[in-house]
């Protein structure tokens, strides 16, 4: 159970602390909102002059007012936000919103400032929102304290940004979308995203959570929070593409940037991330009231070649697949078609619409009911009839009417079968399309808009149930951060590793040597990227072999110690990177991807947030742009992904049980037919 935010949402009474008449004053533009609902519960309007306010006469202060305050909106200059709070839970407020900048936006002073008021709300059994806040407002419950108007509706908006929360319901109304809940998070001082969303996932008229966040806090609280919430979460964030991985002494650190790291936190929490307030709104309108669906096997329909081509193009760019039909389907689509329509994929009428509208309806009853198909997208003309009307004459009449039939019969079958449905159209506000919108079937009126909103109404059949795995308990901390000292470390964990002993002279490796059979190999420790610096030397032939190249080796490097290892069989295996990186927002995450010496220039990766669950590590694996290796390819036999999802699973396990290891990496990890062997590995504390 999360925080009770009752009396922020629904508060018994309401204080508007810096009321204006002033329009150049926020206290002006809140004062008036509030003033939308004087019915529904008491409105105060105070400023330190006294007088009137908005035609209504305004207490001097909250102590003015005399009776107990619910929640304060506090709108006054920096210097007496203090003082103002103090009033507020002297008077009883049990919530605060803090419109008044100058806090941790400003450095180190006003962040100190900032905690010390938070604490100080906390210990009072209060909630504070903001500083440095634009309100908030609840359609639900009549609460109107922000300077814009939402439209009622089912979605809950948390949002950093001003202007881009009125974007987005200038976007929305098109799309008959409206807002159940605003919030602006503002400095997130006490009240934080994470609050909210749990909040809004138990508020029964959100069906959906927008989220505009530049700081998370606790990202990985959000995740879970977003993971559990049983309701689609939106998120557009900023600052994903320029942020670059701080200096790093791994190839997993040098690899895995901000934007990754989000990526991961989204997929694992099954949040759906946007680029723009236009894509935002384009998920938004396919996900509210709708479930997603498994499976991305997707029909296109047309009326027009063009249109098909584009769009089905449009759907593979989003990840949706556009597979020929099968001789049933096409059997099925020529039942219902005349001869020159194309029954392929994508599907053209090819002009019968002209003869007969209804053939819509009947072409995607028919698609909707192949076992072929997951999803439809429906492009072209339609809607163009309705939207002639009666300019096309008695013909154009029946044109209209029949089309709006087949709307109709269109969203029969789409209830029948439950499978998704998206439109995109030359015509999106016609009377037709509205019929589609109105029962729920989100209408665009750009190809790549349908496209997105199909994928994210659907999901990949391989990946598993979102959720963000729990931490395991902080394990002892590692004392011995070298390489055989990390490799111990794993190996307590299940991680198998080839028999290796560390020396640091000549008799020493002699006696490594006589321990297991060669052929060897021999590691320079201490040195960064080992290969890169020629710290490896492998299949080192009997003892002499190894001898001559410990001698040639710690002549060149003169580094402290050596390890001398077993040579694993590499014939038909594969070398994969398991790493893991420590976020200062979302902890422990994890990157799995081809490895050995090429991974930097690869660059093919995959991250999730660690621990990683086997199942997961699984679909990592073949998420990869590479995963056709693993199957076997060329006469080579597949690998063993199982243990590979197993070790993995291990190593991310360890990773996260040691929050002051801030690098963990095994680098390479040979999957062969017959199991794993992890080869190489490495430890940063932070």
């Amino acid at each position: 159970m999360g925080r009770d935010l009752t009396a922020l949402f629904d508060p018994k009474s309401v204080a508007v602390l810096g009321a204006s008449d002033d329009p150049a004053k926020y206290g002006h533009a809140v004062a008036a909102q509030a003033l939308r609902a004087p019915d529904r519960r008491p409105v105060h309007l105070v400023n330190r002059r006294g007088g009137t306010v908005l035609g209504r006469t305004a207490a001097t202060s909250l102590a003015d007012i005399g009776d107990p305050v619910d929640l304060v909106v506090i709108s006054v200059p920096g210097p007496g936000f203090e003082a103002a709070v103090d009033d507020a839970l002297a008077c009883g407020a049990r919530a605060i919103v803090g419109i008044t900048a100058g806090f941790a936006e400003t450095g180190a002073a006003g962040l100190a400032r900032q905690r010390a008021i938070a604490e100080h709300v906390r210990d009072a059994g209060a909630v504070l929102v903001g500083p440095n806040c634009l309100g908030i407002a609840d359609n639900t419950t009549e609460l109107y304290l922000a300077s814009d108007t939402f439209a009622p509706g089912g979605i809950a908006l948390l949002s950093q940004s001003g202007n881009l929360a009125l974007e987005l319901q200038l976007r929305c109304d098109p799309h008959g979308l409206g807002f159940s809940r605003f919030v602006s998070l503002g400095n997130q001082a006490d009240v934080t995203l994470v609050d909210l969303v749990e909040d809004c996932a138990r508020h029964d008229a959100t069906r959906a959570i927008a989220v505009y966040a530049e700081d998370f806090g606790d990202g990985r609280a959000f995740a879970e929070a977003a993971a559990a919430a049983g309701k689609p979460v939106v998120l557009l964030t900023a600052g994903r593409g320029t942020a670059s991985a701080r200096s790093a002494q791994s190839h997993t650190g040098a690899l895995t940037t901000s934007a990754d790291v989000v990526a991961a936190a989204c997929r694992d929490a099954g949040v759906e991330l946007v680029a723009t307030p236009r894509e935002m709104v384009v998920v938004l309108a396919a996900l509210a009231g709708t479930r997603r669906r498994v499976g991305r096997r997707t029909a296109v329909f047309t009326d027009g070649g063009g249109h098909g081509v584009i769009a089905a193009d449009a759907a593979e760019a989003a990840a949706l697949s556009v597979p020929e039909f099968g001789p049933d389907t096409k059997v099925r689509l020529k039942s219902v078609l005349w001869e020159q329509s194309a029954v392929g994929n994508p599907v053209d009428l090819a002009g019968m619409g002209e003869q007969d509208p209804r053939s819509y309806a009947d072409t995607v009853g028919g698609l909707m009911a192949s076992e072929e198909v997951d999803a439809v997208l429906m492009t072209g003309y339609f809607g163009g009839y309705s939207a002639a009307g009666s300019g096309l004459g008695g013909g154009g009449m029946a044109l209209a009417a029949g089309e709006q039939e087949a709307a109709h019969e269109i969203v029969a079958h789409r209830a029948s079968t439950g499978k998704p449905l998206v439109v995109q159209s030359m015509y999106p506000q016609s009377p037709s399309c509205r019929t589609l919108s109105a029962a729920g079937v989100p209408v665009f009126d750009a190809t790549e808009d349908a496209a997105r909103a199909l994928a994210a109404l659907t999901a990949e059949e391989r990946l598993d149930r979102p959720g963000v795995a729990p931490l395991p308990a902080a394990a002892a901390p590692l004392r011995d951060p070298g390489y055989h000292g990390v490799r111990a470390l794993l190996t307590d964990a299940g991680v198998p590793f080839p028999p290796a002993r560390e020396i640091g002279t000549e008799a020493e490796l002699l006696a490594a040597a006589e321990e297991f059979n060669g052929p060897y190999v021999l590691k320079a420790l201490h040195v960064l990227h080992k290969s890169d610096a020629g710290g490896v030397a492998l299949r080192l032939d009997g003892t002499e072999g190894l001898l001559d190249a410990y001698r040639t080796m710690h002549a060149r490097l003169g580094a402290p110690s050596y390890s001398v290892e077993a040579m694993a069989d590499l014939a038909d295996g594969l070398e994969l990177i398991v790493g893991v990186n420590r976020d200062p927002r979302f902890g422990p995450v994890a990157m799995v991807g081809l490895g050995g010496v090429l991974t930097e220039t690869l660059r093919d990766v995959a991250f999730s947030l660690a621990p990683v669950p086997a199942a997961r590590a699984v679909h990592l694996l073949w998420s990869l742009r590479s995963s056709a290796l693993l199957g076997g390819v060329r006469g080579r036999p597949a690998v063993d992904v199982a243990a590979a999802a197993e070790v993995i699973a291990r190593i991310t396990e360890v990773a996260a049980a040691h929050p002051e290891i801030a690098e963990l990496e095994v680098n390479p990890l040979l999957v062969r037919p017959d199991g794993v062997l992890a080869l190489d590995s490495r430890a940063v504390l932070g």
